[in-house]
């Protein structure tokens, strides 16, 4: 779980050991953990000076090899139809990422972790690939001659083809061909890689393909509203929930996400446009966006102008939110300004598909609730339940305008996701 784990003793070099686990925190990008025994963390701490980067921490904006930087940039001078694909991993990189993609004409995909990295209404972007993307994202991948996958993995859930000429471009050596072999695997910073990439490409541009993505996106949205007329009176659709929540919250808002069929809902029907969302690695840990927001939203009240005063927004299901909704309470103390939309079904509904795909009998997937519309109210917050599509709008504008914690309660239909 922890890439540094130290035990603190009572004759360790305390400050030294804080200095190493920040170091290896900023370096590895990851979780460092310090052990404090009962008798260590009552000593009285001797007088030393704060550690600081300065002379401990190098910059990791290293330049690739020249030889394989030389292979990338001669496949794409050869290129027909390049696009790029991001990952979470390209997240602070992404306005050189942008500027490469439009000189060489290049559709920008993303992998669900790097969902809104680049606006769905940016003339390149095409969506999220995978089980949870658009038809978007799957016809450009589909239909391209090569790959430059930057800042991802090729994990089963990103849903990138091995079948393609491929670059790939990580920081983490580890990373590259880590689940199969790649045609041109490019260690090195992405910032760094993509700025040489542009100069040594420079005049080189592929067919315009914009019209085509226009149009893609057109027959994707047709259906997108074909589906909101679905109602089985069974409860509402997914693709009018996410409708709804793209209609109603800021353009920037931060969105903490679980895991389940809400979360595949969402990558598929919402469309980002500054909005920037959090979401579990690997989709493996439900109960993940309720307190993935109470930390977004501590981000909030800081300095940093990334974060600064951006309105929180989660998702969640019922089985999801179950977990731990307990920490609504924490969230009513503290007063934090998070909106929660809860998507209802009485139940763990991806195990239930899970389980029907295997050919196996549905073995205890159906949940019994309270209403979370009262318990948000119970707790001291704003509660709010939805029966019905036409009310959506209103309810979430209720919640949004709410000064502290309020949930969403939206009674969903199980199979239309």
């Amino acid at each position: 779980m922890a890439n540094y784990t130290q035990t603190v003793l009572p004759n360790s070099a305390h400050a030294e050991l804080m200095n190493l686990a920040c170091k290896s925190a900023l370096l590895d990008r990851g979780v460092t953990h310090l052990i404090f025994p009962d008798e260590v963390a009552g000593l009285e701490a001797a007088e030393k000076p704060v550690g600081t980067p300065e002379g401990r921490i190098t910059s990791t904006k290293i330049a690739p090899p020249e030889d394989s930087l030389g292979e990338a940039v001669e496949m794409l001078k050869t290129a027909e139809r390049p696009v790029i694909i991001v990952g979470h991993g390209a997240r602070y990189d992404m306005p050189a990422i942008i500027e490469l993609a439009e000189s060489l004409n290049a559709p920008v995909l993303t992998t669900f972790k790097g969902k809104g990295l680049i606006p769905d209404d940016h003339p390149l972007g095409c969506g999220v690939l995978g089980r949870s993307g658009t038809p978007v994202a799957s016809w450009f991948m589909n239909e391209s001659s090569h790959l430059l996958v930057l800042g991802a993995s090729f994990s089963n859930h990103t849903g990138i083809t091995p079948k393609k000429p491929t670059i790939q471009v990580d920081l983490d050596p580890h990373v590259l061909g880590k689940f199969h072999a790649v045609d041109v695997p490019v260690w090195g910073e992405l910032s760094v890689t993509v700025k040489l990439l542009q100069e040594r490409l420079a005049g080189v541009r592929g067919q315009d393909v914009t019209g085509e993505i226009a149009e893609r996106w057109r027959i994707w949205r047709d259906e997108k509203t074909s589906r909101r007329r679905d109602d089985r009176g069974q409860g509402v659709n997914s693709a009018s929930i996410f409708e709804s929540l793209w209609q109603t919250i800021p353009d920037d808002a931060i969105l903490s996400v679980d895991v389940g069929n809400n979360t595949y809902s969402f990558g598929r029907y919402f469309e980002c446009r500054r909005h920037a969302v959090l979401m579990s690695g690997y989709l493996g840990s439900i109960g993940h966006s309720f307190v993935g927001a109470l930390g977004a939203w501590v981000a909030t009240q800081e300095d940093d102008e990334r974060f600064r005063g951006r309105k929180v927004v989660s998702v969640s299901g019922d089985g999801g939110f179950g977990q731990y909704m307990g920490d609504f309470n924490t969230a009513v103390k503290y007063g934090m300004d998070i909106t929660h939309v809860l998507l209802n079904n009485t139940n763990l509904g991806k195990i239930t598909k899970e389980q029907r795909a295997g050919h196996w009998p549905v073995w205890q997937t159906s949940l019994t609730n309270p209403s979370f519309a009262e318990y948000a109210k119970i707790c001291g917050g704003f509660g709010i339940q939805v029966t019905q599509a036409d009310q959506l709008d209103e309810a979430i504008a209720q919640a949004l305008a709410h000064p502290g914690p309020a949930i969403v309660e939206v009674m969903a239909d199980q199979e239309l996701v």
